[in-house]
């Protein structure tokens, strides 16, 4: 598993888990030089994401996704962590703090879809039939310059939209259960709508909310200027900020 460590060593670490079909630098180029100025910043990529090499006969799902953060943060002593995950990243990133709470100290989930009813129903529609060359340009170059073995790019593709097309409902009991502070971040031209953000700032029992405006979904992560402070003071902040 691929991973790069930046910024300095702190009391708590800053995990970023990046989204569906993107590597560290497609999804976090811009934010992670501006987060890592002043902490501890670890980001790595999935199975079969970027420079981590695929596992032929193991699925992408979002559970393994989690369990394979948990096995990196042990591989590097680490005990707690703060997560910010982007896209797939943030419903991996809830994952991981449902299946493993004891991890996290503080959670940060950018378009973190974790029911079908928060995205259109034409986006999942579109996942049913969706052929390679449906692959962002952005993304597939991505994949091309650093993947280990870019002739597998068209079962990359595959595994990345079947993880979509078998997404399924996560209950609300297993959302309600997250006790971490979280700060839910979302768009008003997101492929999550400004109501599934609303709907899970309204599940989780220790949340704050933001609505980018204006804003596009791959675009979310390079709004620095706003992202930034928000998450430096959430991060920062004690628990009665939430």
């Amino acid at each position: 598993m691929y991973y790069e460590i930046h910024g300095p060593a702190g009391v708590s670490p800053l995990v970023l888990l990046h989204g569906g079909g993107d590597t560290i630098e497609t999804s976090f180029g811009q934010l992670l030089p501006a987060l890592a100025r002043d902490r501890q910043v670890i980001a790595f990529e999935q199975q079969g994401c970027g420079r981590t090499a695929d596992i032929p006969d193991r699925p992408f799902s979002f559970e393994q996704s989690a369990d394979d953060m948990a096995a990196l943060l042990k591989h590097l002593n680490i005990e707690r962590t703060d997560l910010l995950g982007f896209s797939n990243g943030g419903t991996i990133a809830l994952q991981v703090v449902m299946r493993y709470p004891q991890l996290v100290r503080r959670l940060i989930v950018i378009t973190a879809i974790m029911k079908r009813t928060w995205a259109d129903p034409q986006f999942w529609e579109s996942m049913k039939t969706a052929q390679p060359d449906a692959m962002p340009a952005v993304l597939r170059d991505a994949y091309l310059k650093v993947a280990p073995h870019p002739e597998n790019l068209e079962s990359f593709f595959y595994k990345s939209r079947n993880r979509m097309r078998d997404f399924k409902d996560v209950p609300d009991q297993a959302i309600r259960s997250i006790t971490a502070p979280t700060l839910v971040v979302g768009s008003d031209r997101d492929v999550m709508q400004p109501e599934g953000a609303i709907a899970l700032f309204r599940l989780l029992p220790h949340a704050q909310l933001a609505i980018l405006p204006g804003t596009e979904h791959m675009a979310i992560p390079s709004r620095t200027d706003m992202l930034v402070p928000m998450i430096e003071a959430f991060l920062d902040g004690n628990e009665s900020t939430c």
